[in-house]
């Protein structure tokens, strides 16, 4: 009689979660597939809350609709018709003690066109970027400086601090000095790789196309849907411990817990943040750990509030803010404007920390709070009792994607043994459809290198 396949996966985040629905795909109905998370609850960075009786995402919120990850998942699921789409609304700058219309025709903040930012930078830096076609462009195929260094160089400092840093903070709690450009805008850099005679050039040739529809979605009911749905389809066995080290064994790979448990595995995703992975490679693939240990990582709070109904908002989806001051928030997002989901409150998320800094751990919830009732009476001038309000903190959840990511990324992969594949954030990005796309990848490779599915 032949054995049930094992496998473990370690770390229930959405990664998690979804390598353990393709383990479930590849190797059949008899497979037992075990999830080591020591949280109160799976899902990672994806959190959805019931605040003022509405449900709100207060982790990752939205998914990039037109990557196809999410919504094919979500059509394989059957939660096709979960699937929403924006209002249309655009979100706002903050910037000099002013709101501007967030630039169009950019690719993350870096402009196509200098028309595009006029007002927002001054008319010196406007006649500097319509000269830009016209100065030499030292450009080196595959080369990955930070997007600081070749934004700045050819658009100027006003460009990268009051069109760039504000989109590079809200998606990565980084800035463009933190991010190379091959994570924060691959289209650019392929396009320089392939002659673009400038960087005006180059991110005109970088544009989308245009299309009909919405470009970000999410799910209705909240990332929790999704959450149950994979859950439920994985068949998964949830262990609420730590996985504290991973050996090989004769019969494959055991995982042992912070409890002293052991868990045989004839293979395993390691699906946890980049902080944690260099405990459990460190003997099995020392370099792999170390270059997991040089990914550098920044912590976020979200401070999700309900206000009253009625509350004069801007028919915005929100504000990006940049610089450091008078605001103590980094972003703004008004879920009700939005996603267009009115009810008995207007529901908005403020987001706090950036890379460097210690804000997320240290700043308690009482002065979060207070700093969102400043920040928002600044924006838009009101000054309201929310009806409800929650404060939640992501330490060491948002990585960075500096220059040579990707190569790192490639040698920790290589350095990898068989039966032993990792999935995640910090790999080829921080979005959602990143994440599924890191599981199913690491599935793919443990299916190409042993029985699964035979």
């Amino acid at each position: 009689m032949s054995v049930a396949a094992r496998y473990c996966v370690v770390g229930g985040g959405i990664s998690g979660l979804v390598a353990a629905y393709r383990l479930r795909v590849a190797a059949g109905p008899d497979a037992v597939i075990t999830v080591l998370d020591p949280a109160d609850r799976l899902g990672g960075i994806l959190r959805t809350e019931r605040i003022g009786g509405q449900a709100i995402d207060v982790g990752a919120e939205a998914f990039v609709a037109r990557r196809p990850e999410v919504p094919a998942l979500l059509g394989e699921l059957g939660l096709s018709g979960r699937q929403i789409t924006t209002t249309g609304a655009r979100p706002l700058i903050y910037s000099e003690g002013r709101l501007h219309q967030l630039p169009a025709d950019t690719v993350n903040g870096i402009p196509s066109r200098p028309s595009a930012l006029s007002g927002l930078v001054d008319d010196a830096t406007v006649r500097w970027m319509l000269d830009e076609p016209r100065r030499p462009l030292v450009w080196r195929s595959g080369a990955d400086p930070t997007v600081a260094e070749l934004v700045g160089e050819r658009f100027g400092e006003q460009v990268v601090v009051r069109s760039v840093d504000p989109l590079l903070a809200g998606v990565y709690a980084g800035s463009a000095a933190t991010i190379g450009m091959r994570a924060a805008a691959p289209t650019v850099a392929a396009a320089l790789d392939n002659g673009a005679r400038s960087l005006t050039e180059a991110v005109v040739a970088a544009l989308p196309p245009a299309r009909a529809g919405s470009v970000f979605g999410a799910i209705d009911g909240g990332y929790q849907v999704l959450l149950d749905e994979l859950v439920r389809r994985s068949g998964l066995q949830w262990a609420q411990v730590a996985a504290r080290g991973v050996h090989p064994v004769r019969a494959g790979w055991e995982v042992v817990d912070d409890e002293g448990g052991h868990w045989p595995a004839d293979a395993v995703v390691l699906a946890v943040p980049a902080p944690r992975l260099p405990a459990l490679l460190a003997d099995l693939a020392p370099h792999s750990a170390d270059i997991a240990r040089r990914i550098p990582v920044a912590s976020a709070a979200v401070v999700a509030l309900a206000l009253p109904g009625g509350t004069p908002l801007p028919e915005q989806s929100g504000v990006l803010v940049a610089g450091r001051g008078p605001l103590h928030t980094k972003a703004v997002t008004l879920s009700s404007r939005k996603w267009g989901r009115r009810g008995s409150a207007e529901m908005l998320r403020l987001s706090y920390g950036r890379f460097g800094d210690d804000l997320a751990r240290s700043t308690g919830d009482d002065e979060l709070l207070a700093w969102a009732d400043e920040d928002l009476a600044t924006l838009f001038g009101i000054a309201v009792e929310p009806v409800d309000a929650r404060v939640v903190r992501w330490i060491d959840a948002m990585p960075q994607y500096g220059p040579g990511h990707a190569d790192r990324v490639a040698d920790l992969r290589a350095g990898l043994p068989r039966g032993l594949a990792v999935a995640g954030a910090y790999l080829d990005g921080i979005g959602v459809p990143a994440c599924v796309a890191s599981a199913a990848r690491a599935v793919a490779s443990l299916v190409a290198g042993s029985s699964v599915g035979q």
